[in-house]
């Protein structure tokens, strides 16, 4: 089995691949199918005074040469496991790589739409007037007003230590005082049991003088009883018989006795009622002084008692006044704390939030240069690559026309997928014309399918 190709050189534009040529006969098809002998004969001259070579290009005039059309019977290829084999690791390698070809595109695409999105935004953000960051004026601004508060905070603490210091010495003025009326109390209350003892004793004297009065008055009783029953004897007529003696004036005696004896009465009496008076005045009047001093005492205890309990009243006021003001203090205080606590976080916050924006500005920079930087090399690429498909257009055109010109040399001409093999199979030994000196750059693709070809090419042209 053996293939006859033809080979011939074509120029195309200064953007082509490196190698300047395209051998339109040479392809892993053809190279898998080739025998041993034709193997062996490449190389070798023809007896047409050709070299012989497997996919070699020949350079100048065809040269025309007769065949056994009996010899160009294809044969029947389709029983070959291999070839099919083959056959179908290159459609599965030419859908790969066209695949690949298209993620590409698509990826090129993609990156082209975030480029314009980047042109838009970089445009939007030119056209914007950036002024100086006012994130420092307002920072500054919430600080001093931090700071304002924190002094009004100060001020009313200090305020309101002033008024818990007059408060504490009201408390203890109040204190002093309330000791000073419990002491007056105990004064009052120990002048009142004194009060009382003499009350008391006053009171046992009074019912002694009413016993001594009443002894007085019986003894009273009873000089006037016997005073009446000494003038009742007076009175009454005695008969006394006297002798002849010497007489005696009894008359005037007991006239002078009765008269001594009402004098003694009278000056008893009186001087009794004189004394008991006296005594009873004295008494009654200090009754009466001790009466008004219980009084003007129960009436000062009565007062002393509504005092004590205003005061304890008072006291229990302003010691709620103070714990409430101790707890406002304290609460200004932890108020304050937690202000200048959350106004330090926000404050960090704030410069953690700018360092990071401006972190994340320095990054997106970096992306937008890179990006920028890949647009360029993709843009490049694909001009690069647009000039190379319209340079292999153009090559596989000619090639196509060069296969048809000469399709009655031979028995079956295919042109793959990839564009970049054009095979013929005759039915006898593979039979290559070829000028003496082959192309150099022709046999470096040999055996590649047309994506691999490409991508070589691309890599050479780079």
């Amino acid at each position: 089995m053996s293939v006859i190709s033809f080979s011939k050189k074509y120029r195309s534009s200064p953007h082509n691949f490196s190698s300047h040529s395209y051998d339109s006969s040479v392809s892993p098809l053809t190279y898998a199918i080739s025998s041993p002998v034709d193997r062996k004969f490449r190389g070798a001259r023809s007896p047409w005074g050709l070299r012989m070579s497997g996919g070699a290009g020949i350079e100048g005039s065809l040269v025309a040469v007769n065949v056994n059309r009996s010899l160009m019977n294809p044969i029947e290829t389709g029983l070959d496991p291999e070839i099919q084999h083959v056959k179908t690791q290159e459609k599965e390698q030419i859908k790969t790589l066209n695949n690949k070809f298209a993620h590409f595109i698509d990826k090129v695409r993609t990156l082209e739409q975030h480029n314009q999105v980047l042109k838009t935004k970089r445009s939007i953000l030119q056209g914007q007037k950036i002024g100086p960051s006012n994130m420092e004026n307002m920072f500054k601004a919430y600080i001093n007003n931090l700071k304002k508060q924190l002094e009004d905070l100060g001020q009313q603490r200090g305020r309101l230590e002033s008024e818990q210091g007059n408060m504490q010495d009201l408390l203890e003025e109040f204190k002093q005082k309330y000791e000073d009326e419990i002491n007056h109390r105990t004064g009052r209350e120990n002048e009142f049991v004194l009060l009382k003892k003499e009350v008391d004793e006053t009171y046992i004297r009074k019912q002694e003088l009413e016993v001594a009065l009443q002894h007085l008055t019986d003894e009273i009783n009873f000089l006037r009883e016997l005073y009446e029953a000494d003038v009742e004897m007076s009175n009454t007529p005695v008969v006394i018989s006297v002798d002849s003696s010497p007489k005696l004036d009894v008359d005037s005696i007991i006239a002078e006795a009765r008269v001594q004896y009402q004098e003694m009465a009278e000056n008893s009496r009186e001087e009794a009622e004189s004394k008991y008076r006296i005594t009873y005045e004295q008494i009654q009047e200090k009754a009466d002084r001790h009466g008004e001093e219980l009084r003007a005492a129960k009436t000062e205890l009565n007062e002393l008692t509504r005092m004590i309990h205003r005061i304890r009243a008072e006291m229990a006021a302003l010691k709620e006044q103070n714990a409430k003001l101790t707890a406002d203090i304290v609460q200004t205080e932890e108020q304050g704390k937690v202000a200048v606590a959350d106004a330090t976080e926000k404050l960090q916050k704030m410069e953690h939030a700018l360092q990071r924006a401006k972190q994340d500005m320095a990054v997106q920079l970096q992306e937008y240069r890179a990006l920028m930087n890949l647009k360029l090399a993709l843009d490049i690429e694909i001009a690069t690559y647009r000039k190379l498909l319209e340079g292999e257009e153009s090559r596989w055109a000619l090639g196509w026309g060069w296969c048809r010109s000469h399709v009655g040399v031979y028995s079956r001409t295919a042109f793959y997928g990839d564009g970049c093999s054009c095979r013929s199979v005759p039915a006898a030994s593979q039979l290559s014309t070829a000028s003496d000196s082959p192309l150099p750059h022709a046999v470096p693709y040999a055996g590649m399918s047309g994506g691999q070809a490409l991508s070589a090419a691309v890599l050479r042209q780079g």
